[in-house]
């Protein structure tokens, strides 16, 4: 008779899991999305406007993609810098209460523990072991109360320049073929068409969602956006003209 002996636990052995606490993915996929759909939508409303394409749609495409690019970079800092600093702002107070009130901190961890279904004395001891190092007591209360984690909070260097390449990179989509001479829109909507579609199935591959879901939602959103813009810039330059 053969006796399997459990294994050690390992962490080569263990399950991972993508990064999703980076800070990167939110504004790179709002940053390509929001520069393809923006750009393409502003330089289908020039085209609508003028009834053509070359100079005018080039400035109006190169316009957008800087300012927007600069824009979405900006705002993504502010943000993210201002949520991460009321992260450390709350975990300073909590610093401040585990030094003035040990014991009472190490109660409500017990306690939080105990709610979740612990035996009351394993609660106990489980909130004994960890608060006996108050760097480690410190992690748990974060994580507990406020959900983060003290060791990777969110960097707005990260989430701005995620955002301001992604955004570039989106913008140049619609903006390539009058770069190259082209004067009507087929060849931009057909370009935009397919990247609109791709990165909607590409975000929706890393969210385990059905790519094609993804793609014809984002194919949906944008083409509705542009057709709106181009309708108008064709309304107003009739109307100007």
């Amino acid at each position: 008779m053969t006796i399997e002996l459990a294994q050690p636990y390992s962490p080569e052995r263990h399950h991972s899991h993508r990064d999703v606490t980076g800070g990167w993915l939110r504004p790179a996929v709002f940053g390509a999305m929001d520069g393809l759909v923006s750009n393409f939508a502003l330089i289908a409303g020039v085209v609508g406007a003028a009834g053509t394409g070359g100079k005018a749609a080039v400035l109006a495409g190169f316009a957008g993609l800087a300012a927007g690019a600069f824009s979405m970079a900006a705002g993504e800092y502010t943000s993210v810098k201002s949520q991460t600093e009321l992260m450390r702002a709350e975990i300073a107070v909590e610093r401040r209460e585990l030094a003035r009130n040990p014991e009472g901190e190490r109660a409500e961890l017990a306690a939080l523990y105990e709610s979740r279904g612990l035996d009351p004395d394993l609660a106990r001891q489980v909130a004994d072991g960890l608060s006996a190092d108050p760097e480690q007591a410190l992690r748990v209360h974060v994580r507990e109360e406020l959900g983060v984690d003290p060791d990777d909070l969110p960097s707005p260097y990260l989430a701005a320049g995620s955002s301001f390449l992604a955004f570039a990179a989106g913008a140049l989509v619609p903006l390539a073929p009058f770069l190259f001479g082209a004067s009507g829109l087929t060849l931009a909507v057909v370009l935009s068409v397919l990247g609109l579609f791709g990165f909607g199935a590409a975000v929706a591959t890393m969210t385990a969602r059905p790519w094609w879901v993804g793609g014809l939602r984002q194919l949906a959103l944008g083409v509705g956006a542009a057709t709106v813009t181009f309708g108008l810039g064709h309304l107003l330059g009739v109307a100007v003209s």
